[in-house]
């Protein structure tokens, strides 16, 4: 049972440190600075802890479902991993994906198998090297500068055509040339069999749960938590001296005063459904671009330890789109115009002396989950528990 202490009314001026946003970057430096024995308070406009990280059991089975998409845990940084492993314990899940292309099934990423299967013929790892590289030839020595030329470098055109142009150009609602090519340099490419979507050392889902990592990471009595509190009604309130960790959206902080930021932004479509089991994995995505959804989850397949009904399964459709004011926004498209802006509120960022912007929001990187903790863990240690001690001189 949580025993976060949750607050309905509070005095911003007593309290040592004021977080926005109660997801991994914000419980992180929360969970830090109440270490050292200060007063946090917790905001977060949602009604729930966890940010996007958030899961809850699906009333009608039971099933754990991540409210807002597939939250898949693993990093090769062993400091990260040894922190996490205070409020959690892992499975071993390891995450696979396949891909639906034309009433084909593949294995995702590209990998041996994927060549093979796609170009209709056995190859070893040399062949399909030769084959690949005799496809990116078109690259020549050309330094890419967008995401379809990285592609194309990497995998050759027709690999790109089949399996990632019209998957990204669905998810992040922009042409794959107006994207930058570090986005496609996540995904790796194997000539082997091996269908393990990570290479990172350490994976795997949390025993209990997301939602019970923050429960545990927010239960010091030094930490207080607002929930359906939003920061900028009561910003004003707020005493200039108590530092302030903002990880919403950097454009908003700044009143959108140099525009706004490209944001992607997710809708799903939850189906309870009469059957044991609907798909047979965790994800299946869907490269063709005539189909409107990018993926389906079948939640009961991330937890196979666990004791769930045969009769029923959850499945989630999401559907990418780009976000509005009204949206949440949950991953930063950064085109060029989107660059050029944030560099602008970056700097503004850097004159606000007594607010940290962090997080996937307060500083439009694509972060995972192990990298938002990183972060988090290398900025209260260099800017934040200085800032926090030297309070007390």
């Amino acid at each position: 049972m949580s025993t976060i202490r949750y607050l309905d009314h509070f005095e911003p001026s007593a309290f040592d440190l004021i977080i926005v946003g109660a997801g991994f970057y914000g419980a992180t430096i929360a969970e830090r600075a109440a270490e050292l024995g200060k007063r946090v308070l917790v905001l977060d406009r949602r009604p729930h802890i966890g940010g996007n990280a958030y899961s809850e059991n699906e009333s009608e089975t039971g099933i754990e479902v991540h409210k807002y998409g597939a939250h898949l845990f693993h990093t090769p940084n062993e400091a990260v991993w040894n922190y996490l492993n205070r409020f959690t314990s892992f499975t071993d899940y390891k995450h696979r994906v396949y891909t639906s292309l034309r009433g084909q099934v593949y294995s995702m990423p590209i990998n041996l198998g994927t060549i093979c299967q796609f170009f209709g013929r056995q190859m070893s790892p040399d062949d399909a090297r030769r084959l690949v590289a005799e496809q990116a030839a078109e690259m020549a020595d050309r330094i890419p500068s967008n995401l379809e030329e990285k592609a194309i470098s990497l995998i050759g055109r027709p690999l790109y055509e089949a399996f990632i142009r019209g998957y990204t150009a669905k998810q992040w609602q922009t042409d794959p040339r107006d994207l930058p090519e570090y986005i496609i340099t996540r995904l790796p490419v194997r000539y082997n069999f091996d269908n393990r979507y990570f290479n990172d050392r350490f994976e795997g889902l949390p025993v209990d749960g997301y939602t019970a990592i923050f429960e545990k990471m927010l239960s010091s009595p030094n930490i207080s938590v607002a929930l359906k509190t939003d920061y900028f009604a009561l910003r004003d309130t707020i005493p200039k001296t108590i530092p302030v960790v903002y990880t919403g959206a950097i454009d908003r902080f700044f009143d959108f005063s140099h525009g706004e930021l490209g944001w992607r932004t997710i809708d799903f479509e939850t189906e309870v459904l009469h059957t044991g089991d609907f798909q047979g994995t965790a994800v299946m995505n869907y490269a063709d671009e005539s189909i409107p959804f990018t993926r389906i989850l079948e939640f009961r397949h991330f937890n196979p330890e666990r004791d769930y009904q045969t009769d029923k399964t959850v499945v989630v459709k999401e559907y990418s789109r780009s976000a509005s004011k009204l949206d949440e926004p949950y991953y930063p498209i950064n085109t060029p115009s989107d660059k050029e802006k944030y560099l602008k509120y970056k700097q503004m960022s850097e004159n606000e002396g007594n607010v940290f912007f962090g997080g996937r929001l307060g500083t439009y990187r694509y972060l995972d989950m192990h990298q938002a903790i990183g972060a988090a863990l290398k900025s209260f240690e260099s800017e934040i528990a200085p800032r926090l001690k030297a309070q007390q001189e």
